[in-house]
């Protein structure tokens, strides 16, 4: 069984009981845990996968939740940090009637942004079919360091690098420290995530078809491309296919895009398992990961929460 390993933030995401308002006004939030490489694993798990996440909690009763919950999901808890320095991250989230959200994080600093690169260890990486990251924790803490090293080991046991900017600008002190840090990462990663809404950010180009095909050097062999409800589009430099989007009405839309990107690796993982590469990927190949992706996506924002939310491999079998 092919392992996906996450790095980067697990938190709880204090969800509104009551939609429509703004975060200072809401009266009462519930706590579901949270962080978007988590809700990868998440997803990948779910699907029949095996996945690990390399995070630090506080110790305190949140990262105790965080801990049980991940048990309960089948996300592997060996390569968790546990640490008195800080506590565990909260997110306070306000919902609107749209499925869209407002944020506010309490990280100054969390438990997750405190993990040092010696506390990596190599051997987590055997067998791993891919490490995947976000931009939340590229900041200039010792958690940067540390994703650093685990690249470094990924790639050295033959494991795919993948990278959701999963672009979050109130905790960053300008978007240029953000962009920047962005920018720094994306050449070490074999698959990238990008959505319509941060393309133009991240590549300074207008044009959605020369934007994508800017990011396709360094490392990146394949770039996923995520347009919500209109659908998404794939990569390669050699293939491009497309997947119309499947319009539901969305309840929550927290963590849809880490339900993509966690069925997405998925479905490539199953692809790759007989020595296929990426560049050896057929149209057909895409349009299919696409497709299933879109529909996982879908039923997923018709829930409250993330993971919580997340269709199992039966649950899509019985479409």
């Amino acid at each position: 069984m092919c392992k996906l390993i996450g790095i980067g933030e697990a938190l709880i995401d204090m969800i509104p009981t009551e939609t429509d308002k703004p975060i200072r006004d809401v009266a009462a939030f519930m706590p579901i845990v949270g962080g978007a490489p988590a809700n990868v694993c998440g997803a990948f798990s779910k699907l029949s996968g095996q996945s690990q996440m390399i995070t630090q909690l506080g110790n305190d009763p949140f990262g105790e939740k965080i801990i049980e919950n991940f048990l309960n999901f089948n996300i592997g808890c060996e390569y968790i940090q546990r640490t008195d320095e800080a506590n565990t991250a909260l997110a306070f989230v306000a919902l609107q009637s749209d499925g869209n959200r407002e944020f506010s994080f309490y990280r100054k600093p969390s438990a997750d942004m405190l993990l040092s690169a010696e506390q990596i260890q190599e051997n987590w990486f055997e067998g791993a079919f891919a490490l995947h990251m976000c931009s939340v924790s590229l900041g200039n803490f010792p958690m940067k360091d540390a994703h650093k090293k685990a690249i470094s080991y990924a790639k050295s046991k033959g494991a795919l690098v993948s990278f959701d900017p999963n672009l979050r600008f109130n905790l960053w002190s300008s978007k240029e420290e953000l962009k920047d840090a962005v920018i720094e990462f994306l050449p070490y990663a074999d698959v990238l995530k990008v959505s319509d809404e941060e393309l133009e950010f991240i590549t300074g180009i207008g044009d959605e078809e020369e934007a994508i095909k800017s990011l396709l050097k360094g490392d990146v062999k394949l770039v996923v491309y995520t347009k919500g409800a209109d659908g998404a589009c794939a990569y390669t430099k050699s293939r491009f296919a497309k997947s119309n989007g499947i319009k539901v009405d969305a309840v929550d839309t927290t963590g849809a895009g880490d339900a993509f990107i966690g069925s997405f690796l998925y479905g490539l993982s199953n692809k790759l398992e007989s020595d296929k590469t990426i560049e050896a990927l057929t149209e057909e190949d895409l349009k299919e990961m696409l497709d299933f992706s879109n529909r996982y996506c879908a039923k997923s924002v018709m829930k409250n929460g993330a993971i919580e939310s997340y269709p199992s491999l039966d649950d899509m079998s019985e479409e």
